[in-house]
């Protein structure tokens, strides 16, 4: 699986940014995808991960309740909608697919339960 993201920027604390990844080399309605992120000097960290038909979707809970994880399998697309933005959520954020349909459920919130990324975009929240 190829994945390309896209939408990172500068954004003042508050405000919103919806970024998208565009995968190809399989039959994007049959499997998992997920996002990541990782802030300068610290590890990749789970941030929302959605199933194939988009009904199941995980948060972290730093991020509940102000990010949005969705799909559109006609556009091959996973996006990330993100409000509320702290500076804290500066990061780099990558989108992930499994090498499967989906990582074991125990593997969901880890980098090694997903196989292929992104190139990554950059989201800079300032204060």
């Amino acid at each position: 699986v190829q994945l390309q993201a896209s939408g990172g920027g500068l954004v003042q604390a508050g405000g919103s940014l919806r970024l998208s990844c565009v995968a190809s080399g399989r039959t994007f309605s049959t499997y998992w995808m997920a996002w990541f992120r990782q802030a300068p000097g610290k590890e990749r960290e789970f941030v929302a991960a959605i199933a194939r038909s988009g009904g199941n979707t995980y948060y972290a809970d730093s991020v509940k309740g102000r990010f949005t994880i969705s799909r559109d399998n006609a556009k091959n697309t996973v996006y990330l909608r993100m409000d509320s933005l702290k500076p804290e959520d500066t990061a780099v954020y990558y989108c992930a697919a499994p090498a499967l349909d989906r990582p074991i459920t125990s593997m969901i919130r880890n980098p090694q339960g997903w196989r292929s990324w992104g190139q990554g975009t950059l989201v800079t929240v300032s204060s």
